[in-house]
């Protein structure tokens, strides 16, 4: 069966037109114009988003990437409640795609109760409707995918509420350098035979285990793995270095490929502390020697912003095509549905 023809068997929803075509996601947010009202960014002493999935992995995307830039904390908020410290100096982003998200609806009550500069970022529901009857800041979001296919619709307006505030100019020198991007990666992924679906076809059979940077690569990390969660219906693991070189590494030295038939994939990038290379090779080393094989994956791309959008877009690539080959559905999330209707 060829490629084409497992698409069309497994990919019900068509979620290969939705991924051929995110770059129309980052020209949707070039053209969505809003102001933010009541906000003077020299009065934000620390900033919060809260929200789950793919609305909370956008944010770490965003703290990783300014975290040389942003001259005030920046946290990521991932349950109902909210730190102590929040009060009327915090910018606080409700983020959900749905607008139904139970976690995201009570911690932006909170923070409301707290006099907290509030945003709203949605594509409706509840949490719209709660902006407006609270007269808060409210950014609507492109409608008609899954939440974690809604990746660049949700970071480039996050990114944008930054440059707005004069947080950051990160999205106004990238944005459409990265929209030009995607397109072009796009048309490389859906051929026939690419480079993420060479990767599918290893990881398949397999545990990926994948190892990123903390604050550098680390979001990434953690977008991957939870891709293969939910679209190619796997178990994954990750964490990042150096932190793993202090702990999980010792779990290799009885490694069994008959309880855990691992791959690894190590998520490389220049910016990384020269410690930290030197450390990737000793670790391929140990991880080759205890017998499994190791994926290296890297951008070529000249700034470090688009380097992580080409692997962020890969990633989604490469768990996508992992899920056809798999024979499963990538759109279908029925424990997570299961899990919403019986709270």
């Amino acid at each position: 069966m060829t490629t084409k023809e497992m698409i069309s068997k497994y990919d019900v929803q068509n979620q290969f037109d939705v991924l051929v075509k995110t770059y129309e996601q980052i020209e949707y947010v070039i053209g969505n114009e809003f102001e933010l009202k009541g906000i003077e960014t020299a009065q934000v002493k620390n900033i919060i988003v809260s929200g789950l999935g793919g609305s909370a992995i956008a944010a770490d995307f965003v703290k990783d990437i300014l975290v040389n830039e942003l001259s005030i904390p920046m946290a990521v908020n991932r349950t109902y409640t909210l730190p102590a410290y929040v009060n009327e100096n915090t910018l606080f982003v409700a983020s959900s795609y749905s607008g139904n998200t139970e976690e995201t609806l009570h911690a932006a009550s909170e923070a409301l109760s707290k006099g907290a500069k509030i945003i709203c970022i949605t594509t409706g529901g509840i949490l719209a409707d709660f902006a407006s009857k609270n007269n808060l800041n409210l950014i609507y979001l492109k409608k008609g995918y899954q939440p974690r296919y809604a990746f660049g619709v949700n970071f480039f307006t996050l990114l944008n509420i930054f440059n707005k505030l004069n947080l950051s100019s990160v999205y106004s020198k990238n944005v459409e350098l990265a929209a030009k991007l995607v397109k072009e990666l796009g048309d490389k992924f859906s051929e026939e035979n690419n480079y993420p679906l060479a990767i599918a076809e290893k990881v398949t059979g397999h545990i990926p285990i994948i190892y990123s940077v903390s604050d550098i690569t680390s979001s990434l990390g953690m977008r991957f793995k939870s891709q293969f969660n939910e679209n190619a219906k796997l178990h994954s693991f990750q964490h990042y270095f150096p932190e793993m070189n202090h702990n999980e590494i010792i779990g290799w030295e009885k490694y069994n490929t008959k309880q855990l038939n691992a791959i690894v994939v190590f998520l490389k990038d220049t910016t990384y502390h020269e410690q930290i290379k030197k450390r990737f090779i000793i670790v391929k080393e140990l991880l080759e020697k205890a017998g499994t094989e190791v994926i290296e994956i890297e951008s070529k791309q000249e700034s470090f912003f688009l380097r992580l959008i080409e692997l962020v877009y890969l990633t989604d690539w490469i768990t996508y095509y992992t899920a056809i080959v798999r024979g499963v559905d990538p759109s279908e999330i029925d424990y997570i549905n299961y899990l919403k209707d019986h709270l």
